[in-house]
């Protein structure tokens, strides 16, 4: 069977907002990549056995005593070096060339001339005539000055002089702008070429070869044991369940706690996914009663949070108990989780933090852990999901919170509130697919407000609740803007709500940014 993991390149991080781009950039044409922290044993980097390693970008400024550097082994590993902007300015520095800060900052798009031939850029073009001209996104205070001694200058704009720099006879590379934004347009390119050309990595890493990966794997660590999965609904251990039916068949147990906080429907659509469909077994538990049994009462977000968390694990270990040969729990963790928890040895890294869902479950449950989504980002899990065969629409499906609806009704739940909101969501859903809307938009939702409002319904006067409903559109989730969905379709959602909900006599549209708003209302 094809090692996917024999050619691979390794990034180390300074700390940069970009880092995972770099990473998932590469992955996407076929080349197999793992972000270090930049302060990572030196050991370990010299025996990973990386084709070529990538140096970030960061936060910091390598002016300043105590900043950041790479280490030697980097160097002497005798394989091609690609700097990215603080990567560019660390490889310069330590090689005997020079930095200099306090410069004009140059942020976002920049045109830049091709000024001498190089393996990295030679052909690449984004204007006609010459010298080559490139689109790219700059992001940088401090500059280059000096290059190192068997550096050439390669690119300038109008305004720096030094802009890339290469060492043809190394195969080491600087570039002060960073390739792998969409704004640069042939930054793509420029990774390939990196990676595949110049480091000679074969481009092995599909979706296809990687299920084939994990099922071998999985097979060789559960042997003939039982593993047990949450199931929750969500991507990750949707897929995850899927690839454990194809790698043990019967040997998987998934348990799927309906907690009554769940989109319209789906503990039924979940069943005749899995359990019909795919005849994976899923043990469901209608635990409704209990989730609004605690929740009583309840207005804290941080509160209900915690008992939606607690109630799960509880409900969890009860049906673990009950089967008595499964010495595995799977879970879906993947790569952007294990990137922050990994974090930096010494604290210098300013890593940017992802959200994740990793289960906190007991550790006297005594079970081994399977994790077959680990080295994967979420783009990759969804591709991967198609080619499992899990339907396009379930794999795409926008983000949807652990606690569900939980924190999507303000103040208490209650059983009558979230059946209102979960056929709303529905309603807002159903036409942001018919609009061709939903695919644009990266999350989208209702909220019920635990407020009424005065409406006419028929010729009588009515006192009902207010629906919210809130569509951001993102890259990261780490800032995000309010979509501007047509006026029309705000209307159809709005009156379809209205008419086929008894109970809700408005319905509002969120225009917050994050920030200064959150994502979600609680």
């Amino acid at each position: 069977m094809t090692d996917i993991h024999s050619d691979k390149i390794l990034i180390l991080d300074f700390g940069a907002q970009y880092t995972q781009l770099i990473a998932r950039r590469i992955r996407e044409f076929g080349v197999y990549c793992e972000i270090w922290a930049w302060d990572h044993d030196p050991a370990e980097i010299a025996a990973y056995g990386a084709k070529g390693i990538i140096l970030s970008g960061g936060p910091e400024s390598t002016t300043e005593a105590g900043s950041p550097r790479a280490p030697q082994q980097v160097f002497d590993a005798g394989v091609p070096i690609l700097g990215i902007c603080y990567g560019m300015q660390t490889m310069a520095m330590q090689l005997g060339g020079n930095v200099e800060g306090g410069h004009h900052r140059e942020f976002g798009y920049a045109e830049v001339e091709v000024t001498a031939e190089c393996a990295l850029l030679d052909g690449l073009k984004d204007h006609a005539g010459s010298p080559p001209r490139l689109d790219v996104w700059m992001s940088h205070g401090d500059r280059v000055t000096d290059i190192p001694e068997g550096f050439d200058i390669v690119a300038r704009t109008e305004s720096v002089d030094i802009i890339a720099m290469a060492d043809e006879r190394r195969r080491w590379y600087g570039v002060q702008f960073h390739p792998e934004v969409t704004h640069t347009t042939s930054g793509e390119q420029m990774l390939r070429r990196f990676a595949v050309d110049i480091c000679g990595c074969s481009t092995l890493w599909t979706a296809a070869n990687i299920i084939d990966d994990q099922i071998a794997r999985v097979r060789a660590q559960v042997g003939e044991d039982e593993v047990l999965l949450g199931l929750s609904g969500g991507v990750d251990s949707s897929v995850v369940a899927a690839l454990l039916h194809k790698a043990i068949g019967e040997r998987l147990t998934c348990v799927f706690v309906d907690t009554g906080l769940l989109r319209w429907q789906e503990g039924d659509q979940v069943m005749a996914m899995f359990a019909e469909h795919m005849g994976v077994k899923v043990i469901r538990v209608n635990a409704a009663d209990r989730y609004f049994a605690a929740l009583e009462g309840v207005a804290d977000p941080e509160a209900k949070r915690k008992i939606i968390g607690r109630l799960f694990v509880e409900i969890f270990e009860e049906e673990s108990a009950k089967l008595r040969n499964v010495k595995w729990l799977a879970q879906g963790t993947i790569y952007p989780d294990v990137i922050e928890s990994a974090g930096s040895k010494t604290g210098k890294a300013h890593v940017i933090k992802s959200h994740h869902n990793v289960g906190g479950l007991p550790e006297h449950m005594k079970l081994g852990l399977v994790e077959p989504l680990r080295e994967l980002f979420k783009d990759e899990v969804r591709r991967i999901g198609v080619e499992l065969g899990l339907p396009h629409g379930m794999v795409y499906r926008h983000p949807f919170p652990g606690p569900g609806l939980g924190v999507r009704i303000l103040g208490e739940v209650r059983r009558e509130y979230a059946e209102l909101l979960a056929r709303a969501d529905a309603i807002f859903i159903d036409e942001l697919r018919k609009s061709g809307w939903y695919d644009k938009t990266s999350q989208a939702f209702a909220v019920f407000l635990p407020v009424k409002s005065v409406g006419v319904v028929g010729d009588a006067r009515a006192y009902e609740w207010v629906i919210a409903l809130r569509a951001v559109e993102t890259v990261d989730f780490m800032t995000a803007h309010w979509a501007h969905l047509p006026y029309d379709l705000l209307d159809d959602c709005s009156r379809r709500i209205i008419n086929e909900l008894r109970g809700v006599s408005r319905v509002v549209y969120d225009i917050s940014g994050k920030p200064p708003a959150t994502i979600e209302w609680e």
